[in-house]
Formats: structure tokens, C-alpha cells, sequence
């Protein structure tokens, strides 16, 4: 072959390429291991020749070089005179998220209780059993010291089943009077229904003054009530049994997907229950050394969870725990 020619055809080609995908194919044309080139330099056999096609081969690897710094150098000129970026114009708006529905509600349940004068706290979520049960007057019996009711940790620690020992903390703590609201995460060993988790939060309130009477607690849970859910829902109050409260009532609150009508979140009674509530118990004032002849007080506990769903009407409460931003978006 005639190295002087092949070379002089590359150095013209490779000079007239005009973008970097082209010299490449001019690469592998002239100096793969496929080309002329090269075929000849493994056939070889006389050191004229050898030196001939070595001579060829520097040069165009030197020119496909200078051709690739040529158009890099060519292409960062482009880049800065045509590719500019406007700093005065507005930037790219960033998607923000929100708050959760159950932090909303939060926020809601706090703000309802600090305009009254409460005070909003949270404790520990590991408890011993003496404050969790016996000082807020469980029966040694009580199905709720089970461990097919509540996660044990051991003999004397658990997983708080309620808010409630904030309550005893307090009252511990300071002397009456006392209103304060406990909000937090608890957890029971219930079955995932599509009213109830086994990890839910609730806020839980106590007062404690002279003479509080039934009526005054059925006016806090109102105004409560009112704040979470407005004017125009139903709030109903049934007898209940807790066992550090006498008596003890029930709050519900209409349904608002089928409008009181029934349906299955509501267990077709029209009515979701809130949670319980009533007046503290004479033990519960003895078991922290309070005089109940002197004191009076009421305590109340209801679900965050159970809020959300009602104030949203959300037909299954796991669509709050499952993360599904399709349906989060949408509060």
C-alpha cells in the first residue's frame, strides 16, 4: 500500500470533521485494529516499509489529537457564548410538601387547649407497670395488664397503652390546680381494623381544681369537639366504665361519610366513638397523696388517628399509616 497517500487522506479527512462523533468514526477508519493501517504494519516485512507506515501512523494520531482539542475548545466557546444562564429570571418552582393530616390535628387539638389555659406536654413512651396500671387503678384483673392487650418489655416496663400516666407525672410533680393536656404515641395490641392500629397517638388531658363538676368536662370536650370537627356535626355522650374514672362517659361524634345514616366505618350505628373520659376517681387522688374530699377533677383521652379520620372523613384509618402520597396529597 502507499503510505504517503493513506496519510495524506486521513490528514485531509480528519482536518474536515466538523464534530466529535465524526472524528471518532475517522479514528477507528484510520487507526483501528480493523484498518489498513494497521492490517499492513502486522504484514510488514522490510524496514523501509515499516518505517513508512510507522511515519503514517504518528501522523495521523497526532492530527486526530490536535483535530479533538480543535473541537473541544470550539465547543466550550459555544457553550459560553450561546448556553448562558439568565440569573435575573425566576427559578424552577420546588414541589414543598405538607404537614401531615395527623399533625394537623395536632396542631388543632393544641391550639383548642392552650386558649384555655392547658398546659401541653409528652413523656416517656416505655413505662413501668406501676405507672401505666396501678396508680391509675387498674384491677390486678384488668385485661389490659395481659400481654394480649399490651407490649411488655418485662415484668415492670411496657410500651405506654395511653397517655394517661402523664397524668400521675403531674399530679406528682405539682400541686392543684392542675389542666394539662398529654399528647403522644401509644400502643395496644389491637387488630388493624378500619377504625383502629396498634400504634396511634392520642391526646389526653387532666384538671384538677375545687369543685369541677361533669358539666365542665362535657364543655371542654365540646369546645374540642367544635375545634376539630365544626358546628355541624352531632357529639353524643354515653355512660362508660374506665378504671380511673367515676363516672365515666364516652364521647362520639356522627358519622360523616354516611351522614349518620351507617355505614361500614361506623359499624352501621351512624355514631365512631372518640375515646373516654370522666371524673377522676377518689383511688387515683389517694395513690398521689391528694385529699378527694378537697379535690375534684376530670381526665379524658382520645385518638388523633380517629380525628384525622373523622374530621376528613376517611373511610380506612390505615390510609394514614400506609405512606401513600396519593392520598396524603390530598390533605
Amino acid at each position: 500500500m502507499d503510505a504517503g497517500a493513506l496519510k495524506n487522506e486521513a490528514l485531509g479527512a480528519i482536518e474536515a470533521a466538523s464534530t466529535p462523533g465524526e472524528l471518532d468514526e475517522l479514528r477507528v477508519r484510520y487507526l483501528g485494529r480493523k484498518s489498513e493501517l494497521k492490517q499492513a504494519l502486522r504484514a510488514v516485512r522490510d524496514r523501509e516499509t515499516g518505517m513508512a507506515l510507522n511515519e503514517a501512523r504518528v501522523a495521523i494520531e497526532d492530527a486526530v489529537d490536535v483535530r479533538q482539542s480543535s473541537l473541544e475548545r470550539a465547543e466550550l466557546d459555544r457553550n459560553l457564548t450561546q448556553d448562558v444562564v439568565d440569573v435575573t429570571l425566576p427559578g424552577e418552582e420546588l414541589p414543598l410538601g405538607g404537614l401531615h393530616p395527623i399533625t394537623q390535628v395536632r396542631r388543632i387539638v393544641e391550639d383548642a387547649f392552650l386558649g384555655l389555659g392547658y398546659e401541653v406536654r409528652d413523656d416517656r413512651e416505655v413505662e413501668t407497670v406501676e405507672y401505666n396500671f396501678d396508680k391509675l387503678a387498674f384491677a390486678p384483673t384488668h385485661s389490659a395488664r395481659s400481654s394480649r392487650d399490651t407490649f411488655f418489655f418485662d415484668d415492670t416496663h411496657v410500651l405506654r397503652t395511653e397517655t394517661s400516666p402523664s397524668q400521675i407525672h403531674v399530679l406528682e410533680e405539682k400541686a392543684p390546680p392542675i389542666y394539662m393536656v398529654s399528647i403522644g404515641r401509644v400502643y395496644r395490641r389491637d387488630a388493624i381494623t378500619a377504625t383502629r392500629y396498634p400504634i396511634f397517638h392520642q391526646f389526653e388531658g387532666l384538671a384538677v381544681d375545687k369543685s369541677l363538676t361533669l358539666a365542665d368536662l362535657k364543655g371542654t370536650l365540646l369546645h374540642v369537639m367544635r375545634a376539630l370537627y365544626g358546628p355541624e356535626r352531632r357529639v353524643r355522650f354515653r355512660t362508660h366504665f374506665f378504671p380511673f374514672t367515676e363516672p365515666s362517659i364516652e364521647p362520639d361524634v356522627s358519622c360523616g361519610i354516611c351522614g349518620g345514616e351507617g355505614c361500614r366505618t361506623c359499624k352501621y350505628s351512624g355514631w365512631i366513638e372518640m375515646g373516654g373520659a370522666g371524673m377522676v376517681d377518689p383511688r387515683v387522688f389517694e395513690n398521689v397523696g391528694l385529699d378527694p374530699e378537697e379535690w375534684s377533677g376530670f381526665a379524658f383521652g382520645c385518638g388523633l388517628e380517629r380525628a384525622a379520620q373523622l374530621r376528613h372523613d376517611v373511610p380506612d384509618i390505615r390510609v394514614l399509616w400506609e405512606g401513600d402520597l396519593r392520598a396524603l396529597r390530598q390533605f
